[in-house]
């Protein structure tokens, strides 16, 4: 068998409002949920399990590959919502997306303060 990405567990403050930022921001239907999780499924079987662990929570970064009409899309929602982002990864360029690796991306933090980077183009 081959090495797949199966599912991580990610910090939140509110794993209701993380997953619900998530499946509203790109376009994804509930999943079923269990114990200490939100489960947000991706469409390629990817499982994010939102929990609100009893310490404090560090900033993580997590990148998510689109197509360019989701982009669209959930950098419209993005907007729309107030949601603060930048074009880089140092947050030097806000408002703004780049078009570096021969595609468009954007940066963003989730309800939790997670660094999200959404991209059009994978880096390789």
């Amino acid at each position: 068998m081959s090495v797949t990405f199966n599912h991580t567990i990610i910090a939140a403050r509110d794993r209701d409002a993380s997953a619900r930022f998530f499946r509203r921001l790109f376009e994804l239907p509930e999943a079923p949920s269990w114990g200490p999780f939100t489960n947000v499924q991706l469409p390629d079987g990817v499982l994010l399990q939102f929990a609100e662990p009893p310490v404090e929570i560090q900033m993580q970064h997590y990148a998510f590959l689109v197509d360019e009409d989701l982009f669209d899309r959930a950098y419209d929602r993005l907007r729309a919502e107030g949601v603060a982002h930048w074009a880089d990864p140092h947050m030097t360029r806000p408002n703004e997306t780049n078009t570096e690796h021969g595609g468009r991306g954007v940066y963003f933090k989730d309800p939790a303060g997670h660094a999200i980077e959404m991209i059009t183009r994978p880096y390789l």
